[in-house]
């Protein structure tokens, strides 16, 4: 079966509608990197020149340096055992390359659920990545799912993030624990687990300041929080995601890496891909970091924050030349 047979297969799994916001979400990654690597293949054959620009073309999408060499290498060992010889050939091998780095560094998209007790799941990240706004979307998701939804507002140190919390909770209908600004995180996230559960609520979702890993109080407190969801719910958190902002490219590559080492961060969430034409960050976090990515943000829609799916990701970048090089 061709790759674009087998992408098309996975994705009519899922509703035309996340398929499409995968596919409008990401065209700006699509037209830039996979539109430069269709000029490049259908030039007349393939040579040193050819993997030295497939490499500038990689790196310039943010793949990062390392999955860069690494998938080239790759592709030169399939051109290899596979004999080819027409550059427009390596469209669908590239493709492939990329949805096995995906899958191989998956270690599952899916958000940990506690079907025993509450569900506690904490944002970290530095500021203006778009973690509050992922938690209202999320939250939104969640309560569509048929889970009901509280919110905390761990953020007490920057101004307006108790309130931006607030204004979400209204939109979505969810309640939003909540302290004076200034009030001790670790204490608000209490009170949120203790309201969560008189309301027998599902799921906890629990915002946090933004702060960079070099600030040691701050890093601190945040232990402080983990330890105090640890102590109260079995188990918990469930989830540690870290807010990056696609657009900071290889920025958000350091800014896992940090936190990686900082907190125990169990997954991704990439927001903001809709606004650049770097979406090969996803690659390069996902094989170099080793934690998955969970959620991508496409838009600015209070449903545009999806699941991440490797296939509809290769499906969205690659498929429209696929398709063309199919008929």
């Amino acid at each position: 079966m061709s790759i674009f047979k087998r992408l098309k297969e996975k994705v009519s799994k899922t509703t035309d509608s996340v398929t499409q916001k995968f596919v409008t979400g990401l065209s700006k990654t699509s037209s830039s990197m996979v539109g430069a690597m269709d000029d490049l293949f259908r030039r007349s054959r393939i040579d040193e020149e050819l993997y030295e620009e497939l490499e500038d073309i990689l790196i310039s999408a943010d793949v990062g340096v390392n999955t860069t060499m690494e998938l080239v290498d790759r592709l030169r060992t399939q051109v290899k055992e596979r004999k080819i010889k027409e550059p427009q050939e390596l469209q669908p091998l590239m493709s492939e390359l990329i949805l096995d780095i995906l899958e191989q560094d998956d270690q599952g998209s899916q958000l940990k659920m506690n079907e025993e007790d509450l569900t506690v799941i904490l944002f970290v990240g530095v500021n203006g990545v778009g973690k509050t706004t992922s938690i209202g979307k999320l939250a939104h998701k969640l309560k569509g799912e048929g889970k009901k939804v509280v919110m905390a507002a761990g953020d007490t140190f920057r101004a307006g993030a108790i309130e931006q919390l607030e204004i979400w909770g209204e939109r979505v209908g969810v309640d939003v624990i909540k302290h004076q600004s200034g009030a001790d995180p670790a204490a608000v996230i209490y009170d949120g687990i203790q309201a969560a559960r008189a309301r027998g609520a599902d799921v906890l979702l629990c915002d946090t300041a933004g702060r960079l890993h070099s600030q040691v109080n701050l890093m601190a407190e945040l232990k402080k929080v983990r330890r105090v969801v640890e102590r109260e719910i079995a188990g918990g958190p469930h989830e540690v995601l870290l807010a990056l902002d696609a657009t900071t490219g290889q920025n958000a590559l350091q800014q896992a890496k940090l936190f990686g080492e900082a907190v125990d961060v169990s997954g991704i969430v990439l927001t903001k891909m809709d606004g650049t034409a770097k979406g090969g960050i996803v690659v390069a976090i996902a094989h170099e970091q080793g934690v998955p990515v969970k959620m991508i943000g496409l838009g600015e829609q209070m449903d545009d924050l999806q699941p991440f799916s490797a296939e509809q990701y290769i499906h969205a970048l690659f498929g429209t030349v696929l398709e063309k090089d199919e008929k």
